[in-house]
């Protein structure tokens, strides 16, 4: 993992834990379409292919369970940001005919739970 002056800052944290669930997906047999995908309305952290599905995923880390679990971060203001981002996604890359679901990759600490159609 990159370090900076002793302590890694938060994006070097978030790219190397969805570095992890990226591999994870590819591993589970996903096809990854895009990381980080960012525009006016917002950023997905992973979208992927997985069968007739476009898969648009949140990854969350924690080192442990002190204030919860990852996916407790995930609030109703971000679940929104993240809906809308898809539905931008959906209509400029590959129109709406394609079913859709909203995963979560949990980690924590080193463990991996992935949340399907978690909301």
């Amino acid at each position: 993992m990159p370090k900076q002056k002793g302590t890694m800052n938060k994006r070097a944290v978030g790219s190397h834990y969805e570095r992890l669930a990226t591999a994870y997906l590819l591993n589970k047999g996903y096809i990854i379409l895009e990381n980080n995908f960012r525009c006016k309305l917002g950023e997905i952290d992973i979208i992927a292919s997985d069968n007739e599905y476009i898969v648009f995923i949140e990854v969350k880390y924690r080192k442990t369970k002190q204030f919860g679990y990852p996916r407790e971060a995930l609030t109703y203001q971000k679940i929104r940001h993240i809906v809308r981002t898809a539905q931008y996604y959906l209509k400029t890359k590959v129109g709406y005919e394609k079913a859709c679901r909203f995963d979560v990759i949990e980690i924590l600490g080193e463990e991996i739970t992935h949340l399907e159609a978690a909301f």
